[in-house]
């Protein structure tokens, strides 16, 4: 277990460390032809789904309390995010699309990364590891506390990758988004962001496989995500566009609740 997350931060804050860090990271990522290959494929995919309506996927254990069959049957265009895969063996529902940012979660979940045909959005940080694929498109993260409506350049990943989707979504055009299995809510308790070894069983997920026995992996922030769901609530409403919680149960309101059977309905 490491030291405490802030305590391996700066002191100080120095804005022209801060700005040059930032530059210096994205230039090198621009260096790499597949910046560019990403950038295409996201100019692209702008608003490619307006009008549309979305589910993302999260992965808390209320996931499990899903209709698949019934959102399988609808026009919904679905999100997974980092290991849904695990979900596959219970439903034959599919996702449109997978997104996953956290090094550990793409470093465990690798061999399906590199052979799945779904389209995958993974941090460019990954490039190294999984490589270039027809149907992958690299996100470069930028820690800027800002809701990225156009996700050509850089997202925030806002500490949790439902808030990184839910960029996505709202770059791709869609109008209503709905999450389910986002329970914003964790047994494991400690220092938000601090690295852990999973336990034996994980009873955070929708699978208890998800983080086994030994793997590394992040406790949540969960005051930092209500701080980005906000910033993602009022980018959607400015906009004219709504973001609902059609999860069953789980502890957060930042957004209307709706149940996922009322809005496929609409």
């Amino acid at each position: 277990m490491t030291s405490h997350p802030i305590l391996a931060q700066r002191a100080t804050l120095n804005p022209y460390l801060l700005a040059l860090r930032l530059a210096l990271n994205r230039l090198r990522w621009d260096l790499n032809p597949e910046a560019l290959r990403s950038r295409r494929r996201l100019h692209a995919s702008r608003d490619r789904h307006a009008g549309s309506r979305a589910v993302i996927l999260c992965n808390g254990p209320s996931l499990l309390s899903t209709d698949f069959d019934r959102l399988a049957a609808s026009d919904a265009f679905v999100f997974g995010l980092n290991k849904i895969n695990l979900l596959f063996p219970r439903t034959d529902l599919r996702p449109g699309a997978i997104v996953a940012v956290n090094p550990f979660v793409i470093e465990q979940n690798l061999d399906f990364f590199r052979t799945t045909g779904i389209d995958l959005y993974l941090d460019s940080g990954s490039y190294p590891l999984v490589g270039r694929r027809d149907n992958l498109t690299y996100l470069h993260s930028a820690p800027a506390p800002h809701f990225a409506r156009d996700c050509s350049v850089s997202v925030y990943q806002g500490y949790t990758v439902t808030f990184v989707a839910l960029q996505l979504a709202f770059h791709m055009g869609f109008t209503d988004v709905a999450l389910v299995g986002c329970d914003h809510d964790f047994s494991s308790k400690g220092p938000a962001n601090m690295e852990v070894v999973a336990a034996e069983r994980d009873a955070d997920h929708f699978d208890p496989d998800y983080f086994p026995q030994g793997a590394t992996w992040q406790l949540p922030d969960l005051a930092q995500s209500e701080a980005s769901y906000a910033l993602a609530r009022e980018a959607y409403e400015a906009a004219g566009r709504r973001v609902l919680n059609c999860t069953v149960g789980g502890k957060l309101e930042i957004f209307a609740r709706m149940s996922l059977e009322t809005f496929l309905a609409d």
